[in-house]
């Protein structure tokens, strides 16, 4: 697929983005090589080939879920100028 002047002209137009006379070509020639390359991707026959969710199939080891810290929570809220409820009361902001 070939895109014109005046097609990314649109696009620019449409995305709020300024171009120069220059730029416009640069970029045609640029989504143009980009589109060709879809093309390319959509032409290769994948019937058959299962979706993957990453191109390599690892096992990330994880560490063991154990609680290391202590809960301080009231410690913390001992040195809040005011709480209520386990919550910090800060002054309104928005009227």
């Amino acid at each position: 697929m070939s895109l014109t002047q005046e097609d990314v002209a649109r696009i620019a137009l449409l995305s709020r983005i300024e171009l120069s006379t220059a730029e416009l070509e640069t970029t045609r020639q640029q989504l143009t090589g980009i589109l060709g390359f879809v093309e390319q991707l959509q032409a290769v026959d994948t019937r058959g080939i299962e979706p993957m969710a990453h191109a390599v199939d690892v096992v990330q080891r994880l560490r063991p879920d154990v609680v290391t810290e202590t809960d301080r929570r009231t410690d913390f809220q001992a040195l809040a100028p005011e709480t209520e409820a386990g919550l910090y009361l800060v002054p309104r902001v928005v009227e």
